[in-house]
């Protein structure tokens, strides 16, 4: 009952009901520790995608050249750059080029 503290109804005061919320939300819980990590980096590739292409490029291109170039970003830091610091995004696009 203490897990169900904060539930909607019958979910939060009635034992079987409870039960089986708590139970529910435990497995979603473990799911999404797991799906929050995907989720993230399709994201960050959005975002990635969506600045390359104002620079001229595709993701895929991007990522590639940046790959060969020996650059060590990794897409969370990329996708940073590219919403938060365009200048610095377009300099890293430019390197590539």
């Amino acid at each position: 009952m203490k897990l169900a503290k904060g539930f909607f109804g019958r979910r939060k005061n009635v034992w079987t009901v409870s039960k089986n919320a708590v139970e529910k939300a435990l497995v979603y819980a473990y799911r999404d520790r797991r799906q929050k990590k995907r989720d993230f980096r399709a994201l960050w590739i959005q975002r990635i995608n969506a600045g390359a292409r104002q620079n001229g490029l595709s993701y895929s291109a991007l990522m590639g050249a940046i790959h060969k170039s020996g650059i060590e970003l990794n897409r969370k830091v990329l996708a940073d750059l590219a919403m938060n610091h365009p200048a610095a995004f377009a300099a890293v696009v430019e390197k590539v080029k």
